[in-house]
């Protein structure tokens, strides 16, 4: 009968194989079965006459080898679907403990890149197409962290972003932004073009 692999721990593997036994005994068991159907006796009945002699229409010793292998049979049947049922608990157990700390390790490493990230004061709620922060692949959503020479500390008011857009027109400002919980980095150069401004995004304080 198969076993549990080294250690202690069940494997998939091994689960298998136990299927496969409990099949190859279920298999057995029905054959016995038929072997008594086919007979002519059920399980249980008498091989002895009334007057206690052995039944001359049946035969006895087939019989009786038949219904002492299925009594074997379905003993070690009881045993293996424990064992089958045990298995299936520890994979079952040892899965949930995986998914458990698969979890916990992803939050520990989504906390720390939080806890890493440098903090935002403003953030992009509208890109115009075709537009000079279109064109740099600043995105709806981006909070700002660095803004040319602006951050969290020096910053006050988005006159602080319009008076740097103005000193830049036709030079690459470097712009820092948090999106999707992850920093990047963009060149945007302020300049003329087809609509309203330099930059043709709208931004807006973050309320902290």
């Amino acid at each position: 009968m198969a076993q549990p692999a080294a250690g202690g721990a069940v494997t998939a593997g091994a689960v298998l194989q136990l299927v496969r036994r409990k099949d190859e005994l279920e298999a057995r068991i029905r054959a016995c079965y038929e072997l008594l159907r086919d007979s002519g006796v059920g399980p249980d009945e008498p091989l002895v006459d009334a007057e206690g002699f052995p039944r001359a229409d049946i035969d006895v010793y087939r019989v009786r080898a038949a219904r002492h292998s299925i009594a074997c049979l379905q003993n070690d049947h009881k045993a293996l679907m424990k064992q089958v049922e045990e298995a299936l608990h520890q994979l079952h157990a040892r899965e949930k403990e995986k998914q458990a700390k698969d979890q916990a390790e992803a939050l520990a490493e989504a906390q720390s890149q939080s806890q890493s990230l440098p903090q935002a004061f403003a953030r992009v709620n509208a890109v115009t197409p075709e537009s000079p922060a279109s064109v740099s692949g600043l995105q709806v959503d981006d909070e700002i962290v660095e803004f040319g020479s602006v951050n969290v500390h020096n910053f006050q008011n988005l006159q602080n972003i319009a008076t740097v857009v103005q000193h830049s027109e036709g030079r690459p400002l470097s712009v820092t932004v948090i999106r999707n919980g992850k920093k990047v980095h963009l060149g945007l150069t302020p300049k003329r073009w087809a609509g309203k401004g330099l930059l043709g995004c709208n931004i807006i304080p973050l309320q902290r």
